[in-house]
């Protein structure tokens, strides 16, 4: 079941094309990569989701049912531009941004309490947002982000800041969030964390959305059928059976054994490269090379700038 969906969004700021007929759709209880290259327009179509502008044309959906702004409460956005008052404590604040999401003075105090227990904070209560570092303020913001349990949480470079430590504390949060039950969008240039954490991904760029789907298939579909390949055996030998059919790319020997990296062409199979080799070669190892998320972004963008 979809939790959230937008259909065909179009938004024009005066002469500029911000989103051009997106649509996405976001399972419950997922995370959901929002990617594209800066001014692709994703911060565009996250503002139109939390209600902060209105698309000109196109719907928006929650629990599929049409978003309106009552449903606000039902969300938690982390911006990429922090916003916390600096002069205020760090307690006060907390609650009062809970308050705003709807709950209690008594239930955000329990629910924050909990939180800065769980990050190991609860000795920033009564200090101002000023003292503290930008990671520490990080720290808070997501925790006001997520204390009123919405059932959709968007996250806006959420890892922007924070030390190695401190980004895989938050990347296990965020997992546990997807298992209590929540549905996350984020939008990052990390493309590692796309890999670590996101079920499926869309990709703008220049207001058009290029891509969507579940993310192991949108690496599968940019693979270019390249092969890591050890073997013992006479190098002369085996670039004479690989022939026209298979581009060596790289060759290397040692005592240890014989590496070759290999891209087969025209239709060939993985079985077919095989049953080529072992004529004259012993295969120790044989791996295909999928392209990470970050070979996959460029050359998505970079294919869609050519078009």
């Amino acid at each position: 079941m979809e939790l959230f969906e937008a259909r065909n969004v179009n938004k024009v700021f005066a002469s500029t094309q911000a989103l051009t007929d997106v649509s996405i759709s976001v399972k419950e209880q997922s995370i959901f990569g929002l990617l594209g290259p800066n001014g692709a327009g994703k911060t565009t179509l996250i503002r139109i989701i939390n209600q902060i502008t209105a698309p000109d044309t196109g719907e928006i959906f929650l629990a599929g049912k049409q978003m309106t702004r009552a449903d606000i409460s039902k969300i938690g956005y982390l911006p990429e531009e922090r916003g916390l008052y600096k002069k205020m404590k760090i307690g006060e604040q907390a609650i009062y941004l809970a308050q705003l999401k709807g709950m209690s003075r008594g239930d955000a105090v329990r629910n924050l309490k909990l939180w800065f227990e769980k990050f190991d904070i609860m000795t920033w209560w009564n200090k101002k947002v000023e003292e503290l570092s930008k990671g520490m303020q990080q720290k808070v913001q997501f925790v006001t982000t997520v204390v009123h349990r919405p059932k959709l949480l968007i996250f806006d470079e959420p890892f922007s800041g924070f030390d190695p430590i401190n980004a895989n504390l938050l990347k296990s949060e965020i997992l546990k969030l997807r298992e209590d039950g929540a549905t996350i969008i984020f939008s990052t240039h990390n493309m590692g964390s796309v890999e670590e954490l996101c079920d499926n991904i869309a990709l703008i760029n220049k207001s058009v959305k290029i891509e969507d789907g579940p993310t192991d298939a949108i690496r599968e579909k940019y693979k270019s059928n390249i092969f890591d390949i050890s073997y013992s055996g006479n190098y002369a030998e085996v670039d004479r059976v690989l022939g026209s059919q298979y581009k060596i790319i790289e060759h290397a020997e040692s005592e240890k054994g014989n590496t070759l990296k290999v891209q087969y062409l025209n239709g060939n199979s993985n079985n077919d490269l095989i049953k080529a080799l072992m004529p004259v070669a012993e295969i120790r190892a044989f791996e295909e090379l999928i392209p990470s998320m970050n070979d996959v972004f460029i050359k998505a963008v970079e294919e869609a700038n050519r078009s």
